[in-house]
């Protein structure tokens, strides 16, 4: 609530100004930052910046944030990185977006994005169609992290490659809460650890009390061909939210992503209250999800309307001593060695591991899975009105009669997927 009184207070006594569009090259950049001010864009030239993006106290306002992007989307600027600092460092910002910009690591031990431990808040962040690449040079460097209170970040259709973790929000102890984050339409791949884990948040500020969904949709976590270093990790791991006040009655949604291999781990671990569907899971070296205790337990749990293809766990659940939470693994399609372990199962449809469906691209994963096998009764009414209450459940276009087992492959996930490499 804080956040809103201080967005609409800013808004209403800020003096009206004309924004303002800076033309920037890699001499001058630095200077003009200093003067952005809200609805300002700095339209940054082609070339090599060698001085880094140092975003701080900048502050923009809802509904006109400053700008930070390429003057040309076709020619993005190459960010490259320096010894000992961040490329792009977020202190005490709010309301900035930063899109079209290149941020080449050289393998240094610094990360690409960060909002700084130090930083008060780093909210209402955007970040759009960056291609970060090669911050790889231990497991510990990362393409976008917070370690700082981080509040209404868009991360979206950026490309990360060749790092030691893709994404990591939060802090290792529980504190600095990322909150109402939209995670979409992002390719993750090549990375030593994680390709996102979000950490578990021991307590929330009371400013938040309103309850505050992450959406995590349309993204490809992949960690096909990962460098054999470090320690394993899956692909995707999901810490609690507050076990108790501000924050307790918060979800992830975790929509329509394609979660593509992981040689030593599962492709997703998560604990407290998570809703995914719509998924694609595949792992030829291993398992798909698992839902077990991390630092609390897993809570309430819905698993449903997804595919998976594992050599090893499909869907497994494991809960911690006699907790009153349920755990739903419905409607789901899964070719695995074992497909199911725990949770309250209803209307999936198991099959044993098909090797021959891997070289099966997305959309032709459920059919592959199913060929041979009559064709999947539909989901009882009573059911499918309870799930579409979770958004954009399968909505991939029209079908005849309820929906049935398995993901439907959402338009916005096929182009992700389909995005040049």
């Amino acid at each position: 609530m804080r956040r809103i009184v201080w967005a609409l207070l800013s808004f209403c006594l800020a003096a009206p100004a004309m924004a303002i569009d800076y033309h920037a090259n890699p001499d001058d950049y630095r200077r003009l930052l200093r003067r952005l001010q809200p609805g300002d864009r700095l339209l940054l030239a082609p070339g090599d910046y060698h001085q880094g993006l140092p975003l701080h106290h900048l502050s923009g306002r809802a509904g006109h944030p400053i700008v930070i992007e390429s003057g040309n989307p076709a020619a993005p600027p190459r960010f490259i990185a320096r010894p000992r600092v961040n490329t792009v460092s977020l202190v005490d910002v709010r309301y900035v977006s930063v899109r079209d910009l290149e941020l080449d690591g050289q393998n240094l031990p610094v990360d690409a994005v960060k909002a700084e431990g130090h930083s008060r808040f780093a909210d209402f962040i955007t970040l759009e169609r960056l291609y970060i690449h090669d911050y790889a040079a231990s497991q510990q460097n990362v393409g976008i992290s917070t370690k700082c209170p981080a509040f209404g970040w868009v991360v979206k259709g950026n490309r990360i490659e060749r790092v030691g973790t893709g994404m990591y929000f939060g802090d290792a102890d529980g504190s600095d809460a990322f909150v109402s984050g939209l995670i979409e339409g992002n390719r993750i791949s090549h990375t030593w650890g994680y390709s996102l884990q979000i950490k578990h948040q021991k307590i929330r500020a009371a400013e938040d009390a309103d309850r505050h969904d992450t959406l995590i949709r349309y993204n490809v976590f992949s960690k096909q061909g990962a460098p054999a270093r470090g320690q394993v990790r899956p692909n995707v791991l999901l810490g609690h939210l507050p076990l108790t006040g501000a924050g307790s009655a918060d979800r992830y949604l975790v929509y329509g992503n394609l979660f593509w291999h992981n040689p030593g781990e599962a492709l997703l671990q998560a604990e407290g209250r998570v809703a995914a569907y719509d998924n694609l899971f595949v792992n030829g070296s291993g398992d798909a999800i698992h839902i077990q205790p991390h630092n609390d337990v897993p809570r309430d749990m819905a698993i449903f309307s997804n595919t998976v293809l594992a050599s090893g766990d499909g869907i497994r659940v494991r809960r911690a001593g006699n907790t009153a939470y349920r755990q739903h693994v419905i409607g789901n399609v899964v070719a695995a060695a074992i497909p199911f372990q725990g949770g309250e199962t209803a209307h999936n449809l198991a099959l044993a591991y098909r090797a021959d469906c891997l070289s099966a691209s997305p959309p032709e994963l459920n059919s592959c899975l199913l060929a041979g096998h009559p064709p999947p009764r539909g989901l009882p009414d009573a059911l499918v009105r309870e799930l579409a209450a979770h958004p954009d459940w399968q909505s991939a276009g029209a079908q005849d009669g309820n929906p049935t087992p398995g993901a439907r492959l959402p338009a916005a996930l096929v182009r992700t997927v389909g995005a040049a490499p």
